[in-house]
């Protein structure tokens, strides 16, 4: 059962024609239960003033009481010094790179700068809301709405930035440097960052991590424990690999959310308090025993694997499952693809953009029988110490994204019912 919660978080990322990881099925509805996000920024509030860029300008300024400016210069062509990067994927809307300066230069100002951008963003939509269409057909009519659908999507660009903006500036806050882009190294292991395991698991609860430890158990099979040992792997395998562990991410930390609610209400089902050992002990035989759901085997996790098998390490026998786990167990299919499915196309259209900046996009062939053409698929020479760093960044990379969604989503609101 647990490789099938894995497996419905991850199902959405399939292997598209571009080779990086589109969802098989449409951005769904939410839950019909409400949660209040329990996101904080670690910044402590600032009066400031700020002047935030209209779409298509490029200068303008941050000010606070305290008299000193930031002046977000570099977004002009003459620029010559480029910026530090602090993560892979680079903004483009004047938004987005007004939010990359103050990053670079006072990142606790932007919680502030994204308050005010939304203030406007709602705003802007009342005011669009208050306006009729033309009364007259032709040319105005067209004009008109070819108008409203460029600023709806300058607008969703800018959204899109801005929370990709708020998840870097929570690796920031947690003190860990997000992986550059990776590019292929004919002489060694391309796993030259920095490890920082220690503060990846940190950032999630011991019951999350549990979980986490058994995404992990699935993607490394008998290799958890190995750091040092090098793999030869696909960069699109590994690629599709980060992505869906975006989502598990994601999928996690909105289940963690219900299930913190339903446990404050004292609502859990009674299977959860129960806490029974004979079920897990069930689930992880059969997964050892190869008896796990089809869609599982066609997860790009599985068919990533170094030798292709599926392997129960640290799945934890004879131990009692723990409550968070018992609790996933206990979904119906219909409820566990609700919570793995991406509330939003902006959030949706980050994990591609993240994960195409980190591995690049590859060339897919598609033979004229169908069958895919790797012959162009790189690989990549990765430490399985490395392999662990990846994926540990990228459920938390997930993690942050609902929590930044939700934040957004109560300020200005976005996501599709």
């Amino acid at each position: 059962m647990e490789a099938a919660a894995a497996a419905a978080a991850a199902a959405p990322f399939l292997a598209s024609s571009s080779g990086l990881c589109k969802p098989s099925v449409s951005v769904g509805r939410p839950s019909t239960l409400a949660f209040h996000s329990n996101f904080r920024f670690s910044s402590k509030r600032l009066r400031t003033s700020l002047s935030i860029p209209k779409q298509g300008h490029g200068r303008f300024s941050v000010g606070s009481r305290r008299g000193f400016v930031v002046r977000a210069s570099s977004l002009s062509p003459e620029s010559s010094e480029p910026s530090p990067s602090f993560a892979p994927l680079k903004l483009e809307s004047p938004i987005g790179q007004f939010l990359s300066q103050i990053l670079i230069s006072h990142p606790h100002l932007v919680p502030a700068a994204v308050e005010q951008q939304l203030e406007q963003f709602q705003t802007d939509c009342d005011g669009d809301k208050q306006k009729e269409e033309p009364s007259a057909s032709g040319t105005d009519l067209v004009l008109y709405r070819r108008i409203a659908e460029v600023k709806a999507k300058e607008r969703r660009k800018a959204l899109e930035e801005i929370l990709y903006a708020l998840v870097v500036q929570k690796f920031m806050d947690a003190n860990v440097s997000l992986i550059p882009s990776i590019i292929p190294n004919p002489s060694g292991p391309v796993d030259s960052w920095p490890s920082e395991v220690g503060k990846l698991e940190e950032l999630h609860s011991p019951e999350a991590y549990e979980m986490i430890q058994s995404h992990l158990a699935l993607i490394l099979g008998n290799r958890l424990g190995d750091s040092t040992s090098v793999a030869h792997i696909s960069k699109i395998r590994v690629g599709q690999v980060y992505a869906a562990s975006v989502m598990y991410g994601y999928f996690l930390k909105r289940v963690v959310q219900r299930f913190q609610l339903e446990k404050t209400m004292k609502i859990l089902p009674n299977a959860v308090e129960e806490n029974s050992i004979q079920q897990t002990v069930v689930d992880d035989s059969r997964i050892s025993a190869g008896e796990v759901p089809s869609q599982v085997m066609s997860n790009p996790e599985v068919s990533s694997l170094p030798d292709g098998r599926i392997s129960s390490g640290g799945s934890g026998y004879g131990t009692k499952v723990s409550r968070l786990r018992s609790y996933v167990m206990s979904f119906d299919s219909e409820t566990l693809q609700r919570y793995a499915t991406i509330r939003s196309k902006e959030a949706l259209s980050i994990i591609e953009k993240h994960t195409e900046a980190l591995f690049g996009r590859p060339e897919i062939v598609v033979t004229p029988k169908g069958v895919i053409d790797s012959s162009m698929d790189e690989n990549i020479k990765i430490s399985f110490g490395g392999l662990k760093r990846l994926v540990l960044e990228a459920v938390t990379f997930g993690s942050f994204l609902w929590d930044v969604e939700s934040y957004v989503e109560s300020r200005y609101h976005f996501v599709l019912n």
